[in-house]
């Protein structure tokens, strides 16, 4: 931007939009912008002060939006700030519309989205607004209930808010508007803000509760990176310690893992050099590489878990790139390492569900490198912290970084899933390094454009040229041969303009579209006559461009061919349609840039040869014209475009003179069918005037006649192509456009001795001095334009409304010819015709401030003094269109074109919104894929950004949005809507389209509307037909992305609209059997059920924003003009707005009771008084109880017949109960005192002193009353585990509380109308019977809605209902069906969570009530039921102190296995006991204690299902023993202690030798079984109890698990076979899952140390199990291993020692390991080891002694052999761990192996499978494989791999 001294003061603009100023009129728009942004600034502040903020608050926000997308930031920094505080706080007004609150956000994202514009000092944020604000919306406590709505939001259904935590996933728009507005503040957060977030969220830290994870989402959202460094210590120091501990000590994936990683890629991306990652390194990588979740080893288990929960790619990113250079190149190793240890999943023959990450990863990592360069060398300087200089990317970081990665991405390149990701890795790395990255693409590209066989390889190597091909052409000091590849690639790329190959084709119009923008096809073989200064690349190039007239004329040549064989007559039958396919359109456009761009590049004397050979092409040919007509016409359209005044010369006179003299007979006028050479003649006329309007003027006589001989013609389509040359010369002479799209400005046509066009290949346009050719209109043009609608439109206007007034007889096809010449001069002329004018229409919205509309200027002055066409035809169009409705309504034809002339006259100013929109999407496609994102700065080609200033005109003239809205809009709307209602489907369909858009358009225009919609629906009107019923449904419906005129969030809107909805089941017209209208009511209900949300009842504007509203409009640069408000103006402001609550509550109440008199209407069909039911539970609310009367009726329909209506109902009175709650008064501790200790200096997590009060302790519950009260009972389960709340808040004693045991009259109205029906027990008995009925059968589950219904009932009436109930409840437990025990289990959840405040006395009474009936129905637990009991438990402990259920847990743990009940009750009892345990995480150690203690006995259980539960059972003991960093040890069971008790009871198991066998019969025989078989119960549980935690658990206890591992790899089978039993299995299953796990680096040498221990085993199975068990282990901790030389070389020396092991089995295993750890590079092929295995071939074998047949021949292979095996397969997994390339050594090893073809068995069939799965993988290549061998090694292998052997 030109920085002028006005800008140092603070002054100038911001930062504008650069584009503006290239406009032909850009001088005008410096006063008009400010013109406009005084406006905003004016009306805006006068809105606030007045506490309008509807509609005038929004309305003028709406224009700052379309101000900033029209000029960008053009305001001054202070007026910046003063919008984003202004919008700050109204977007955190409390009570706010979801709606308004996304609206406001979305603006004030966009004023902060450019952050260098604003530093720290200019502007500060709160941060605790927003942190409310996401607490209120995202963790709502009320919608559940159903008391909120927000947009999109799922339905209710949740029991708790605390279950809610998890859900809030499902959030789509809110949820991320919300998000982004946090992250666009965060930069501007004091610098006490990290302190103060720290103090708020570390007590949700709890790991084992659902708070974790949203403390954590809030941490990775709000807290501040970017602080500058002096205040770091105020920043990330203050917890990156803590948080970095907690990442790296946690090992299984929770959910919230993948946040912190998000976090600290961020701080490290916003602290380069700053922070020292070198320690976590190893860590970093190894978690990242798990995340990929790759398959390892043939039968591997995946945990589940790793699925959902891995790292979004994109930050793990962001984190390397953050972390590379600096001084210790510590990143750059990894990350080859990581590289090289994926590279073989990159090859094209691999496939899975992990493909689509490892692509991501290659797509992201160049770029985000290339941002970070872009950053440190070419960005300017911003109050952002810089990168220091030790710490920027050298050049040698960036090619160590570029060779790393190349390998994977050219293998990527012919992937499975598409070529994409590669070529965008591609474009980004030939940016960095264009000599490491452009030649080996170009190697496989050479190859792929001979080939003929394989079409996808040439798709994806010519995509990834084009992806390089900036950089190719470029050249640059790093690739100056660069440019020379150019012209061969065209020239080889030609073949696949292919008319059988449709993809071929199109990515070849691509690839030579690329390179012809890039380059001028300019020959300049003459200067190397004239000068002698050109480098050798020039001089080369020189020579080479001779060839470019060569390649044009032969790309034509193709493209003729091209269209020959895809003319109509060939490529269809006759019958088929006559339109273009979707394809043949695809490859008409390709066709069509393609050609465009050559010639728009071409020297003079190319493009004369070129049109030389179009004419001649096309004249001397005759084309049909739908499909070859078309295409060829493209073509002469572009070449006339590209120079118009020797293309016309050629083509208008010839084409002229054949149409005149084929019309001279005047019968052609009324034929039916016309000549083709006519029809060509006129398509090509048609087409070619689509050129510069000053370049058609001399021929204007000559197209006028041509006009006037056709635009009569009776023939269709003659006539239609007529009308589109009227449409082309009206829009060329009336338009503004570019008229040249040149790479250079001002062409190539100078001489080559002052212009050398090869310096400007690839060179980027200069915004600066683009010099647009633009195409103005002149007078002469205007008035040649006027000249045509007078000589063409005029006429037609007269003779249609001489028909309208029966003066003229007309037929069909004369009236919508006559339609389609209006139609196409409207579309033609639209922007010189003025919008149409007429009155305002008032009073549709009362407002205190103006909503005037903002003119734009356009460049069109119109010329006021002519008649204004627009009006002319929307007034005749409009008779026309009654005349036909009343006279021949059955002419759909002429109403569609009807139809489209109202929408076009309504908006069509030049140019259409949806043509607008694809080409700004391709305009987006075209820079991605041309960009260069490391310098930035605009660098584009200059095609390109001529097309961004075009798109900015037509963005201008498309903000008509908001129009105002006058009477002449009103009629034509009113028009719309009556088509709509038409008899025809089709009319139907596209007036509604046309309606929707106009209704969009203008403003407040839908208000004026539905009330002539909802006439349709009137029960009352008998003249309504079925199909204006459905019509008037359809308008109130809809589009998808349109407005919903059924839904409008507005109270006047929805108080007119919902009754009649309802009401209109009455209508005659409604019929429930026709399915299509029942479909559409089904349509709106769902629709307006997920689009509804909560309409504000208060408007109240704070205080804050009106005196930022004053501030506002006091500030200069430009000042506003209107005067201040006076305080009357202000006090009448504030009444209107006291006013308007008023009313919207009224209108609040008018809706409940006007659904209520709808829905209790006699004989309304059930579907409606469904629909209102509906609706009328939409309108509950949490700031106003629902009026008593609608509370009456959701009462009365808890027992109505339908079951929807009772679900609607069971929710809806939840809500009810949830809003007549009373308050409960809480009073704040200091939990230090009522401990008695003192607040430990650092943070502890886990059991301390000052938190061991919260425990449950055995010895003093509350058991009497006294007890009971003055006991402190804290609720929430995560308090005091990490920290304290700043404000502990618990609730007040009982006597604070409010009144229990109220009589009838002491309660309120609305809540006598629950208290009669509850009391009522014939109701309460009606109500148990339908909620012990079955839904759907073996589909129900516990129903949170009638829990929170029990819930509520109990909280707020207390036990007044319990005698009524008892009963039932007695009853219900003795009955074993399923639904009964539900029912049963609901009610007994609600009371127990209800009775919360309940007294001392109510409690004890209600679990005397309760404890028998728990007993009693958990010894009728069942199959289906237990499932409903284990959550009924788990529900009622939620959320509540131990100490208060100490009846429960006491009940639960009386005893838990009496196999009194069988195995399965049993099972069924650990499972509710664990449900509500689990719920209690750290607070009742004595109860895990005692739990363990009573399990451990019954470890040996017999039964399977109760095994697997007491697994799970124990796994949840043992979940709060987790080593976390600054956790106390912890007072519930530890594992260590349990573990070491079990060992000590396996020991006969471990002593033994022989394989264990599972010899255990299933039944308990009599007698004392021995130790051995006891140990073998006993694993079996603990293998159920290790599989269980394998996934639960934080951390695993690897210490401990590892004494049990020699034992595991004993019993593990090696086959892949199911049907072993229950214990290999298991035993199979839990070393899968110990081998994936995570390893601290110091539990690596104890691992080791079992895995030698057990290679030594006697048990070959233990030993084949060590290697697959260290594959795993190693690759899912790959670089924790590499960063410890001593296990690397321990691993080495294992494997090396199990190659020789004496069973074939083991030593066939560990070559296969040793193959993969070379593959993955965890070991590499090293001269030591590659002679140790020749060494080893070289064993003398055993002499072969002739034996007597009779003897039997020694089975037993000697030592020699073994060794000389082992020698064979260590080549041999050296030879198959390079599968896709011939690294140097391979040729050799190969030639060792081949010596030992012949040896005895099993070397040779070693050998042999060696031979064949070399031949398998290198197949492919073999070309370029074959380069590595000498010829006589090439010979042997030929040998080798086709010789008799082979096949033997």
């Amino acid at each position: 931007m030109a920085a002028g001294g006005e800008e140092r003061r603070g002054a100038g603009p911001q930062k504008e939009v650069a584009y503006n100023r290239l406009l032909p009129y850009g001088a005008r728009l410096e006063a008009e912008a400010a013109c406009l942004l005084a406006c905003i600034k004016d009306n805006l502040g006068r809105a606030l002060q007045l506490r309008e903020l509807w509609p005038g608050g929004l309305f003028w926000t709406r224009k700052l939006a379309t101000y900033i997308r029209l000029y960008g930031r053009k305001f001054s920094k202070e007026d910046h700030v003063l919008f984003i505080k202004l919008l700050y706080e109204l977007v955190t007004i409390q009570k706010l519309e979801i709606s308004m609150m996304q609206g406001f956000a979305r603006l004030l994202i966009n004023l902060l989205k450019k952050k260098e514009l604003l530093s720290r000092d200019d502007l500060e944020l709160p941060w605790r607004p927003l942190y409310e604000m996401l607490e209120r919306i995202l963790y709502s406590k009320t919608e559940h209930l159903g008391l909120n709505w927000f947009p999109n939001s799922y339905r209710p259904g949740l029991s708790s808010p605390k279950t809610f935590v998890l859900n809030v996933l499902h959030r789509c728009s809110v949820e991320s508007v919300l998000k982004t507005l946090v992250k666009s503040c965060r930069p501007y957060f004091p610098e006490s803000a990290t302190a103060e977030m720290l103090d708020e969220w570390r007590p949700l830290m709890c790991p084992f509760d659902v708070t974790m994870q949203k403390a954590i989402t809030y941490f990775e959202l709000f807290l501040p990176t970017t602080l500058p460094p002096e205040l770091h210590h105020k920043g990330f120091r203050l917890w990156f310690d803590e948080f970095i501990g907690l990442w790296v000590s946690v090992q299984n994936l929770p959910q919230w893992e993948g946040h912190l990683v998000n976090l600290f890629a961020r701080l490290a991306t916003d602290n380069i050099g700053y922070i020292d990652w070198d320690p976590y390194v190893p860590k970093i990588f190894t978690r990242i590489l798990r995340s990929l979740n790759l398959p390892v080893g043939s039968n591997q288990v995946v945990v589940p878990r790793y699925l959902t929960n891995a790292y979004d790619i994109g930050h793990a990113v962001m984190w390397i790139t953050a972390m590379m250079g600096g001084p210790s190149k510590i990143v750059q190793k990894h990350l080859s390492g990581l590289f090289s240890s994926i590279a073989s999943f990159y090859h094209p023959s691999n496939n899975g569900r992990w493909l689509n990450k490892l692509m991501k990863l290659l797509q992201r990592l160049p770029n985000s490198v290339v941002r970070r360069l872009h950053r440190e060398r070419y960005k300017k300087m911003t109050w952002l912290t810089p990168v220091p200089d030790s710490h920027k990317l050298t050049d040698q970081d960036v090619t160590d970084f570029v060779e790393c990665i190349i390998q994977p991405v050219l293998l990527a390149m012919f992937s499975k899933t598409g070529s994409l990701e590669a070529a965008q890795a591609l474009q980004n790395l030939a940016l960095m390094r264009p000599e490491l990255v452009i030649p080996p693409v170009l190697e496989k590209t050479y190859p792929a454009l001979e080939t003929l066989t394989e079409p996808h390889q040439l798709t994806a190597t010519l995509s990834c040229v084009i992806g390089v091909a900036r950089s190719l052409v470029s050249g640059g000091k790093w690739f100056p041969e660069g440019p020379t590849h150019m012209l061969p690639l065209l020239m080889r790329a030609l073949p696949g303009v292919d008319p059988n190959d449709f993809s071929k084709c199109m990515i070849t119009f691509q690839f030579i579209a690329t390179f012809s923008t890039l380059v001028p096809l300019v020959d300049c073989s003459s200067v190397l006559q004239e000068r002698d200064d050109l480098s050798e690349v020039e001089r080369e190039l020189c020579s080479a461009t001779a060839e470019f007239e060569d390649f044009v004329l032969q790309f034509m040549d193709r493209c003729f061919g091209l269209i020959e064989s895809s003319t109509l007559e060939q490529t269809r039958e006759e019958t088929e349609t006559e339109k273009m396919t979707h394809l043949e359109s695809l490859v008409e456009l390709g066709l069509s840039s393609t050609f465009s761009t050559i010639l728009t590049q071409c020297s003079k004397d190319i493009f004369k040869v070129a049109l030389e050979k179009v004419f001649n092409f096309a004249v001397s040919n005759i084309f049909e014209t739908r499909v070859a007509g078309r295409m060829v016409a493209d073509m002469c359209r572009a070449a006339v475009k590209c120079r118009p005044e020797e293309s016309l010369k050629l083509f208008v006179p010839h084409c002229c003179s054949v149409i005149t003299h084929l019309t001279i007979n005047d019968d052609v006028l009324h034929e039916e069918e016309l000549d083709k050479e006519l029809l060509w003649n006129l398509q090509l006329l048609s087409e070619i005037t689509r050129v510069d309007g000053k370049k058609l003027l001399p021929y204007r006589e000559q197209l006028v006649k041509i006009l006037q001989q056709t635009l009569h013609l009776t023939c269709k389509q003659g006539y239609i192509l007529s009308c589109n040359l009227l449409h082309h010369l009206l829009r060329s002479t009336t338009l503004i456009y570019p008229t040249e799209y040149c790479s250079v400005p001002g062409g190539f046509d100078k001489p080559l001795s002052e212009y050398f066009p090869i310096k400007d290949w690839g060179k980027p346009g200069d915004l600066w001095n683009l010099d647009i050719q633009w195409h103005v209109p002149s007078s002469e043009e205007i008035n040649f334009a006027f000249y045509l609608l007078d000589t063409f439109l005029q006429p037609e206007l007269t003779k249609l409304e001489h028909h309208t007034e029966g003066k003229l007889e007309m037929s069909r096809d004369d009236v919508q010819q006559c339609l389609s010449i209006v139609h196409n001069c409207l579309i033609g002329s639209g922007n010189v015709l003025p919008p149409l004018k007429g009155e305002r229409i008032a009073h549709l919205l009362p407002s205190l401030v103006s909503l005037e509309e903002t003119k734009l200027y356009t460049g069109v002055d119109y010329d006021l003094s002519r008649e204004n066409y627009r009006e002319t035809i929307a007034r005749i169009t409009r008779k026309l269109l009654h005349y036909i409705l009343d006279n021949s309504e059955d002419d759909t034809k002429s109403l569609f074109l009807i139809i489209k002339i109202i929408s076009d006259v309504l908006q069509f100013q030049g140019s259409h919104k949806h043509e607008f929109d694809s080409r700004w999407k391709s305009f987006n496609l075209v820079k991605k894929s041309m960009e260069n994102r490391l310098q930035g700065k605009k660098q584009h080609i200059r095609a390109l950004l001529i097309d961004r200033v075009m798109l900015q005109h037509e963005l201008r003239t498309l903000t008509i949005e908001g129009c105002e809205y006058k009477n002449t809009h009103q009629g034509m709307i009113r028009d719309l809507l009556c088509l709509s209602t038409s008899s025809y489907g089709q009319v139907r369909n596209k007036a509604q389209q046309a309606f929707f858009t106009a209704l969009g358009t203008y403003n407040f225009s839908c208000r004026d509307i539905i009330p002539l919609v909802l006439e349709f629906l009137r029960p009352d009107r008998q003249d309504v037909t079925q199909q204006q019923f459905k019509g008037a449904l359809y308008c109130l419906l809809g589009n998808h992305s349109g407005v919903c005129l059924a839904n409008l969030h507005d109270w006047d809107c929805i108080v007119q609209t919902w009754p009649a909805i309802v009401s209109s089941g009455l209508s005659k017209a409604m019929s429930l059997e026709k399915p299509s209208i029942v479909r559409l009511f089904d349509d709106l209900a769902e629709k307006i059920h997920r689009q509804y949300e909560t309409i504000g009842l208060d408007f109240t504007v704070p205080k804050k924003c009106t005196e930022i509203a004053v501030l506002l409009q006091k500030s200069e640069h430009p000042s506003t003009n209107l005067t201040m408000l006076t305080s009357e103006e202000i006090q009448l402001g504030i009444q209107r707005q006291k006013e308007k609550n008023a009313e919207a509550l009224q209108n609040y109440e008018n809706l409940v009771n006007m659904l209520l008199d709808c829905v209790e209407k006699r004989n309304l069909p059930w579907k409606f008084e469904h629909i209102g039911i509906g609706f009328l539970s939409l309108l509950l609310r949490d700031d106003r109880v629902l009026p008593v009367r609608a509370i009456r009726f959701f009462v009365q329909c808890l027992t109505h017949d339908a079951i929807v209506v009772r679900k609607m109902a069971i929710s809806a009175v939840a809500g009810i109960l949830k809003q007549l709650k009373r308050v409960h008064k809480t009073v704040s501790i200091c939990p230090y005192e009522v401990s008695g200790n003192l607040k430990p200096p650092s943070i502890q997590a886990g059991d301390r002193l000052d938190n061991q009060w919260l425990h449950y302790d055995g010895q003093n519950l509350p058991k009497t009353k006294q007890a009971w009260e003055s006991c402190c009972f804290v609720e929430k389960t995560h308090w005091g585990y990490y920290t304290w709340p700043q404000n502990m808040l618990v609730y007040a004693p009982a006597d604070q509380q409010p009144k229990l045991g109220r009589g009838r009259e002491e309660l309120l109205e609305a809540e006598q109308a629950i208290y009669d029906h509850f009391s009522d027990p014939k109701f309460v008995e009606q109500l148990i019977k339908f909620l012990s009925l079955e839904d759907r059968k073996g589909k129900d589950k516990f129903n949170p809605r009638r829990f929170c219904l029990f819930k509520g009932l109990f909280r707020n009436f207390d036990d007044a209902f319990l005698l009524v109930l008892k009963p039932h409840l007695e009853r219900l437990v003795a009955d074993c069906h399923e639904s009964t025990q539900r029912c049963v289990a609901e009610i007994i959840a609600g009371l127990i969570r209800g009775s919360k405040h309940w007294t001392f006395e109510k409690v004890e009474k209600l679990w005397m009530l309760l404890c028998p009936l728990l007993r009693t129905a958990l010894s009728n637990i069942t199959v289906e039921t237990y499932n409903d009991w284990g959550t009924c438990i788990a529900t009622s402990c939620e959320s509540r102190d131990p100490r208060k259920l100490h009846f429960l847990f006491e009940l639960l743990l009386e005893s838990p296995l009496s196999g009194e009940g069988g195995s399965f009750v049993d099972a069924c009892r650990l499972y509710v006991l664990q449900g509500g345990l689990a719920q209690q995480e750290w607070r009742v150690p004595e109860l895990l204690h005692r739990l363990l203690k009573y399990l451990e006995p019954k470890l040996t259980q017999v039964y399977k299902n109760v095994r697997e539960r007491i697994g799970s059972v124990l796994t949840y003991i043992f979940m709060i023993d987790v080593s976390l960093p600054n956790t106390a040890p912890t007072k519930s069971p530890r594992i260590h202690e349990f573990t070491t008790r079990i060992l000590e009871k396996l020991k006969p198991l471990m002593e033994v030798d022989e394989e264990i066998q599972n010899h255990v019969m299933e039944e308990n025989g009599v007698g004392e079984q021995d130790e051995r078989t006891q140990g073998i119960k006993l694993l079996k549980t603990i293998l159920k109890w290790l599989m269980a935690s394998a996934g639960r658990s934080f951390s695993t206890a690897v210490t401990e698990q590892l004494q049990l591992l020699p034992l595991f790899f004993k019993i593990a089978p090696v086959e892949n076979d199911n049907s072993y039993d229950e214990l290999k299995r298991d035993a199979k299953m839990c070393l899968s899952l110990m081998s994936q796990g995570l390893l601290y680096p110091q539990q690596v040498p104890l691992v080791l140390q079992v895995l030698k221990q057990t290679a030594k085993s006697n048990s070959w199975h233990a030993r084949y199990t060590v290697l697959t068990y260290l594959q795993t282990m190693v690759f899912y901790n790959l670089f924790i291993f590499l960063n410890n030389e001593e296990a690397v070389s321990d691993i080495r020396w294992l494997v090396i020692k199990l190659l020789k092991d004496e069973q074939l089995e083991v030593r066939e295993m560990a070559a296969t390991t040793l193959s993969g750890l070379l593959q993955c590079n965890f070991l590499t092929m090293d001269g030591p080891m590659q002679t140790h295995f020749e060494q080893l071939c070289k064993m003398r074998l055993p002499k072969k002694r002739k034996r007597d047949p009779g003897t039997v021949a020694d089975t037993i292979p000697s030592g020699d052999l073994v060794k000389r095996h082992a020698g064979v397969l260590g080549l041999s997994a050296c030879i198959l761990s390079s599968p896709y390339d011939v690294p140097t050594w391979m040729p050799q090893l190969l030639m060792d192996l081949s010596a030992h073809l012949n040896d005895p068995q099993p070397i040779e069939m070693t050998v042999k499978k060696t031979l064949s799965n070399f031949r398998r993988t290198h197949h492919d290549n073999w070309q370029e494989h074959k380069q590595q061998f000498t010829d006589d090694q090439l010979l042997v292998l030929t040998d080798l791999l086709v010789s008799p052997c082979y096949y033997a």
